[in-house]
């Protein structure tokens, strides 16, 4: 099925790696999910998909129907559903993911200062810019270096131009 580039996004981003046999149960309740997600009791056409066991990604084409607000409240009290099933979290927006290597970790926004202060993280660690907004943007800017990410306003006295 193919997706606008326009096609909304919402990132959720787990505060632990998820083990993989979690992802496969997660993954199972998101595509229930987004095969039965309305707005005004039009079909949504939807798709979800994890990445990196961590990022929990929501997509709507809004070429079939648009997302309304009450849609959207529906998708949010999923995700606070899965939440407590799982015992995760998926709403800390400080809770910062970068990669390391191979490996996408993530901390809490105090603990990414010191690993910035150390300089385990440094202007070309790539970064996740969950606030992206469409498809396009979840291509183009989502996995970007720290330097070229919103992140960078959040620490500006600590980098270096």
């Amino acid at each position: 099925m193919q997706f606008s580039e326009n096609s909304r996004v919402w990132i959720y981003q787990s505060d632990k790696k998820l083990a993989d046999e979690l992802v496969q149960q997660i993954q199972q309740r998101l595509d229930s999910f987004t095969t039965q997600w309305t707005a005004h009791n039009n079909q949504l056409k939807a798709k979800a998909e994890i990445r990196y066991n961590r990022f929990l990604i929501l997509i709507v084409d809004e070429t079939q129907a648009g997302a309304s607000g009450c849609s959207i409240d529906k998708s949010v009290h999923f995700m606070q559903n899965l939440e407590r099933e799982f015992n995760i979290s998926l709403f800390d927006r400080f809770n910062l993911a970068y990669k390391q290597a191979d490996e996408v970790l993530s901390v809490p926004r105090h603990g990414f200062e010191d690993l910035l202060k150390q300089g385990a993280i440094n202007t070309d660690t790539i970064v996740y810019n969950n606030l992206v907004q469409n498809l396009t943007e979840l291509q183009t800017k989502w996995e970007v270096p720290f330097k070229d990410s919103w992140h960078v306003q959040l620490f500006r006295d600590l980098v270096v131009s």
